[in-house]
């Protein structure tokens, strides 16, 4: 028996030789690796964006009600942020840990990893989708719903829910797409949903007139279509390390935990965006009313935006770092981390003062509706006053889950959102009145920026430099 498992390991090395070579991170220019993963997975990210977005740029416009559609598909927000955080857990902590095993060379062990994680994703989706179902009036109205505001999320949420399992297959097994190198491949996943979605919403929306309803489904649909697409490549002969049915069983203790362990900051980092957007959403509903949550709405839309293409860099070097870190390549890690770094505190900068000079123009995509675009224009300009400095954040969080340092990453995780966001959040308006709320997130940007990236260059750096074991 042994023979035999010896036997198939060599056989599945043989085999995957040409594509491991065509796929070797440690080879070549680190700029280039990166950036060939970078630009499909920025691609792939701004096109998985536009599933909310062209909801809420539809729904913006549609007349009459259009601040209630947007508070109410706001309201759901957290509920996705949560979903998001559970695909996080297992595809974030596995993908990493898949490249890793591909620079070590541990073929099965990276096989394992991916059909652990579908599992997990499948057993999550079913469960998550069970119980926002059960207690979803409870839950909208911990939110900020209000009785005008509940029809209306409700209504979107009902329908958005039937897409869960479809929505964390295509997401989380996306990732395992891009740490095998397809980072093409994984792009395609996003663009056959996004533009589906994006000619299914006025179909829906404004032909068919089923408003917020109408958005659900539109998006519903869309996900299943990425779900299929990512199904087929991973089923198929192309790929390096396919989905087989014999290694999707939890009985590798150990391999779960270590998923857990990486996939926890990505899971934190959802969970608290989730606190924190209720945190937000029932502040400014006592201090502002509805209208200042809508405008939160507009926000978190920008910040999507925004963040796209720093978080698409960051995605796109974890697994060129962790392929190079498994294979020992440690110079070729710290260059890495140099790019990496470089190239995002450049974007980030020119983000921020693409904002601070023109946010009534960035809000107006999102409402033609005067008053509320009154409050939000200026609040847009507080609300990212410290943004340039999230990407010390994306930098240091980037490194931590690509070389597998859990307890760094979990801690960064949770100090930016829950020690400093939430309690800024409910404490300041006290002070300042509904702007506390607005201030908030820039005051967490700097502490939580500077942390981060400090405690990279401490801990991360003198590993590199062969100067102390991994902790």
């Amino acid at each position: 028996m042994f023979y035999e498992k010896k036997t198939i390991i060599v056989s599945m090395k043989a085999m995957n030789n040409k594509k491991n070579v065509e796929h070797d991170f440690s080879k070549g220019s680190m700029i280039r690796n990166i950036l060939s993963m970078a630009v499909p997975v920025t691609i792939a990210q701004a096109v998985q964006l536009l599933y909310n977005l062209v909801d809420r740029v539809y729904l913006g416009h549609i007349g009459q009600g259009a601040d209630q559609a947007l508070t109410g598909v706001g309201l759901v927000f957290p509920i996705i942020s949560i979903v998001s955080a559970f695909t996080q857990l297992y595809s974030g902590g596995g993908a990493p840990l898949m490249s890793i095993a591909r620079g070590a060379g541990e073929e099965e062990k990276a096989l394992k990893l991916e059909n652990v994680s579908f599992v997990l994703l499948i057993l999550t989706g079913v469960v998550l989708m069970g119980v926002f179902y059960i207690f979803m009036k409870p839950i909208l109205y911990l939110l900020g719903a209000s009785d005008a505001t509940y029809p209306v999320a409700a209504s979107y949420l009902q329908i958005y829910l039937l897409g869960t399992l479809f929505i964390m297959i295509s997401s989380g097994m996306n990732l395992f797409i891009n740490a095998q190198g397809f980072g093409t491949m994984g792009m395609m996943t996003v663009c056959i949903g996004a533009v589906l979605n994006l000619f299914l919403d006025p179909l829906f929306i404004f032909v068919w007139k089923l408003g917020v309803r109408g958005a659900a489904i539109a998006t519903v649909l869309s996900q299943m279509a990425g779900c299929m697409w990512v199904l087929w490549f991973l089923t198929g002969k192309k790929v390096q390390y396919p989905l087989q049915r014999k290694y999707m069983k939890l009985k590798d203790r150990k391999m779960i935990l270590s998923i857990l362990g990486l996939g926890l900051s990505g899971f934190i980092m959802c969970v608290t965006n989730s606190l924190s957007q209720i945190a937000c959403n029932a502040t400014l509903a006592r201090w502002g009313g509805d209208l200042y949550v809508g405008a939160m709405t507009i926000l978190n839309s920008v910040r999507e935006i925004f963040n796209l293409a720093a978080n698409g860099v960051a995605e796109g070097a974890k697994p060129v770092l962790g392929y190079n870190f498994g294979a020992k390549e440690y110079e070729r890690v710290r260059k890495g981390i140099f790019v990496t770094c470089g190239m995002i505190l450049s974007y980030m900068v020119l983000a921020w003062l693409t904002v601070h000079f023109f946010p009534s123009f960035l809000v107006g995509f999102f409402t033609s509706d005067k008053a509320l675009a009154e409050i939000a224009a200026p609040a847009l300009k507080l609300f990212f006053a410290g943004f340039f400095m999230m990407g010390f954040m994306f930098c240091g969080q980037a490194t931590f889950v690509g070389l597998g340092f859990p307890k760094q990453a979990i801690f960064f995780s949770l100090l930016r959102k829950v020690v400093i966001v939430v309690p800024l959040t409910i404490l300041l308006p006290y002070f300042m009145g509904v702007e506390g709320v607005f201030v908030a997130e820039p005051v967490s940007n700097y502490i939580g920026g500077i942390a981060s990236f400090g405690t990279m260059l401490l801990t991360v750096m003198p590993i590199l430099l062969g100067k102390k074991q991994k902790i």
